[in-house]
């Protein structure tokens, strides 16, 4: 649903608008005779007319124009940033048009009893062995080896690749560590090596996939000299009393105790992984009861929230937005039709909760919120007041609450 309203800016606010664009521009008018900023206000109107200082002056009041909407519509449930418009503007007088997106009537049908469940949790005797195995990966040594490099070994090599006789950019490496096995390099590559020897130099002929990510090396045969300078063997450490302090781990020195603790960590992963999937299932059944007519305005901001979090993640992994166009030959427009349907989902979730919420009437009040400020922050290990400014405040600590006690009806 949208709603159209006019603020009407007059008077002494306009005219001191009006004074200060003038100010402003003719800092750097160019009138003859007068240096810049010192021609009289009639002479640079002469010049430029009146009509120059509407848009500087306008641009001045948008934000007292929005202050002003806010107010007159308080009692409305704006759920989306307004569209703003310069209506009519004159010489008395400025208007703004503002286009404001208000939530819309959510029908809601059949919300408990939906027939989801939740799935059982079970660790199996397999998946502690293979997180023990992991973790004593972490702790492997690399061994010096006498023989030859087998599958599983770390040859310390160095290789220069050539095309057409000419080295390429990007194909040298002095004592690089490579885990034969890896898969790290080009096909063929690792396979080679296995069974060279301690100061061997061997020549690799190899052939560059035709997918691979350099233009001039797709499909290329391609020589690699390389030359293996030591070897190295794998070695897990043992389960011994020099292990378990090296982990760190508070009450462990056993392997029967690390088994037991595994297992209480797996559990508990599998127990989040299963009810985030059965809160999904419950919100999904409900949302097929639900009758929403959701403003495109909504989608779009939560496809914009969802592309900024997905932009943030790929940072963390050196990633810019436009390396990932181009790496996967897409571009905005393609990945927000490819978030579009996760954005409806999301907005048609939080206005279903926010209703049930309403027919429920859940209401969460500060004494609640502020103690759950105090549990979160605590287990943030922040400052309360840096935790809210982060969160957004008491109102969004009460918010969540909501929409958590919310789920816990649809559970019902």
């Amino acid at each position: 649903m949208e709603k159209e309203i006019i603020i009407k800016i007059d008077g002494e606010n306009w005219k001191e608008a009006l004074d200060k664009a003038f100010k402003k521009l003719n800092k750097t008018a160019k009138i003859d005779g007068f240096r810049p900023g010192k021609a009289p206000k009639e002479v640079f109107i002469k010049k430029y007319g009146m009509t120059s200082l509407y848009m500087e002056a306008s641009e001045s009041l948008l934000d007292k124009a929005y202050e002003m909407m806010l107010k007159e519509n308080k009692d409305d449930d704006i759920v989306a940033q307004p569209a703003i418009n310069v209506n009519a503007v004159t010489d008395d007088y400025v208007e703004f048009k503002f286009v404001l997106t208000l939530k819309p009537e959510v029908k809601l049908g059949k919300y408990t009893g939906l027939g989801v469940k939740k799935e059982t949790v079970k660790v199996t005797k397999e998946e502690v062995a293979s997180a023990l195995d992991t973790m004593r990966e972490r702790y492997i040594e690399n061994v010096d080896k006498d023989g030859k490099v087998e599958n599983g070994d770390v040859a310390i090599i160095d290789f220069e690749g050539f095309k057409d006789g000419v080295a390429f950019e990007g194909g040298k490496g002095e004592n690089y560590s490579l885990k034969i096995g890896s898969n790290s390099f080009i096909p063929g590559f690792e396979e080679q090596i296995i069974g060279m020897s301690k100061g061997e130099e061997k020549d690799l002929n190899l052939k560059f996939p035709e997918d691979y990510h350099v233009e001039d090396l797709k499909g290329k045969d391609v020589v690699f000299k390389v030359k293996v300078n030591e070897i190295k063997e794998q070695k897990l450490p043992e389960l011994d009393k020099d292990f378990f302090e090296d982990l760190g781990m508070e009450g462990i020195t056993t392997k029967e105790e690390l088994e037991a603790q595994l297992e209480e960590n797996i559990k508990a992963r599998k127990e989040a992984d299963a009810e985030n999937k059965y809160i999904d299932e419950l919100l999904a059944a409900a949302a097929k009861n639900v009758k929403i007519d959701i403003p495109n305005v909504m989608i779009e901001e939560e496809i914009d929230r969802i592309i900024k979090q997905y932009e943030e993640n790929l940072k963390m992994q050196g990633v810019t937005l436009e390396m990932f166009y181009q790496f996967t030959n897409s571009d905005e427009a393609a990945l927000r039709s490819q978030m579009k349907e996760e954005a409806t989902n999301r907005v048609t979730y939080r206005l279903m909760l926010e209703s049930i919420a309403e027919a429920e009437k859940i209401d969460i009040n500060d004494e609640e919120a502020n103690k759950e400020a105090d549990t979160l922050a605590t287990r943030y290990q922040m400052d309360k007041e840096e935790f809210l400014k982060l969160f957004g405040g008491l109102e969004m600590v009460k918010y969540d609450l909501k929409m958590r006690k919310a789920i816990e009806v649809l559970k019902k």
